[in-house]
Protein backbone atom coordinates (compact mmCIF):
# COMPACT_ATOMS: atom_id res chain seq x y z
CA UNK A 1 0.00 0.00 0.00
CA UNK A 2 1.12 3.59 -1.14
CA UNK A 3 0.55 6.61 0.80
CA UNK A 4 -1.80 7.59 -1.76
CA UNK A 5 -3.82 4.73 -1.39
CA UNK A 6 -4.55 5.16 2.27
CA UNK A 7 -6.54 7.57 5.22
CA UNK A 8 -4.47 8.27 8.18
CA UNK A 9 -7.05 8.82 10.88
CA UNK A 10 -6.09 9.97 14.56
CA UNK A 11 -8.77 9.79 17.16
CA UNK A 12 -8.34 11.44 20.41
CA UNK A 13 -9.44 9.71 23.82
CA UNK A 14 -12.47 12.54 23.46
CA UNK A 15 -13.71 11.29 20.01
CA UNK A 16 -12.29 14.18 18.20
CA UNK A 17 -10.95 12.90 15.02
CA UNK A 18 -8.34 14.31 12.49
CA UNK A 19 -7.51 12.58 8.78
CA UNK A 20 -4.34 12.80 6.79
CA UNK A 21 -4.23 12.46 2.72
CA UNK A 22 -1.65 12.10 0.62
CA UNK A 23 -2.51 14.01 -2.54
CA UNK A 24 -0.68 14.70 -6.14
CA UNK A 25 0.13 18.25 -4.79
CA UNK A 26 1.12 17.10 -0.90
CA UNK A 27 -0.87 16.39 2.43
CA UNK A 28 -3.80 17.64 3.44
CA UNK A 29 -5.08 17.73 6.98
CA UNK A 30 -8.84 17.77 7.60
CA UNK A 31 -9.93 18.93 11.16
CA UNK A 32 -12.93 16.98 13.71
CA UNK A 33 -14.53 20.29 12.67
CA UNK A 34 -13.65 19.80 8.59
CA UNK A 35 -11.61 21.76 8.08
CA UNK A 36 -9.09 21.22 5.25
CA UNK A 37 -5.65 22.46 4.84
CA UNK A 38 -2.40 21.39 3.21
CA UNK A 39 0.40 20.31 5.30
CA UNK A 40 4.36 18.64 5.03
CA UNK A 41 4.82 15.08 5.68
CA UNK A 42 7.15 16.71 8.57
CA UNK A 43 3.92 18.30 9.63
CA UNK A 44 1.83 14.86 9.52
CA UNK A 45 4.93 13.02 11.74
CA UNK A 46 4.67 16.09 14.44
CA UNK A 47 0.66 15.49 14.84
CA UNK A 48 1.30 11.25 15.20
CA UNK A 49 4.42 11.02 16.85
CA UNK A 50 4.25 12.92 20.23
CA UNK A 51 1.16 12.28 21.19
CA UNK A 52 1.56 8.04 20.39
CA UNK A 53 4.45 7.84 22.18
CA UNK A 54 2.14 9.08 25.47
CA UNK A 55 -0.80 6.83 24.34
CA UNK A 56 -2.82 9.87 24.28
CA UNK A 57 -4.50 8.79 20.36
CA UNK A 58 -5.38 6.07 18.36
CA UNK A 59 -4.35 5.74 14.72
CA UNK A 60 -6.02 4.29 12.21
CA UNK A 61 -4.96 3.58 8.74
CA UNK A 62 -7.56 2.19 6.42
CA UNK A 63 -7.58 1.89 1.89
CA UNK A 64 -8.96 4.14 0.47
CA UNK A 65 -12.15 2.10 -2.02
CA UNK A 66 -11.40 2.71 -6.26
CA UNK A 67 -14.31 3.81 -7.79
Amino acid sequence: MKNDECTIYIITKNGAKQSFRKEKEGWTQTSSKGKVRSCTAEQVLSHILPPLAFGHITIKVEPDHKK
